[in-house]
């Protein structure tokens, strides 16, 4: 008898990790489920999720608001099978063991257009969500 295959897994990292990572993270389990093993980190973690990502996602049925901002941790990045950073602010080497390379997603901001609060929130989801269903 053959012995189950590991899960795939993605770390979603962004600089604070209580917006643009955690959404990613939510909506892929709401894309995946428990088939991908998920993940989401923050190179200079906050203190509490962001209320406008978490009400942007509970409109579609994704739910983050039970998700606390945590720091990058190696092992995670070591085991992981994409490595994704989200905007451009955050910075991130690679680990030693780390066997996926980094790739960057950059959102169009909203807000360099004037366009904040709920709409902003609304496009950014569904561009991180759009990017998610292509993962």
């Amino acid at each position: 008898m053959s012995e189950p295959q590991p899960r795939p897994s993605v770390v979603f990292v962004c600089q604070s990790n209580a917006g643009k990572s955690q959404m990613a993270e939510a909506l892929m389990r709401q894309v995946a489920g428990d088939g991908v093993e998920i993940h989401s980190c923050g190179t200079r973690p906050g203190t509490d999720i962001n209320h406008e990502s978490a009400a942007a996602l509970a409109e579609i049925g994704a739910d983050m608001s039970g998700g606390v901002p945590k720091g990058v941790d190696p092992e995670v990045l070591r085991r992981a099978d994409r490595v994704v950073i989200l905007g451009e602010n955050a910075q991130l080497e690679p680990v030693e063991g780390q066997r996926a390379p980094i790739e960057r997603w950059v959102t169009d901001e909203p807000s360099t257009r004037g366009i904040h609060g709920e709409e902003r929130m609304r496009l950014v989801r569904d561009d991180i969500r759009h990017r998610v269903q292509q993962l």
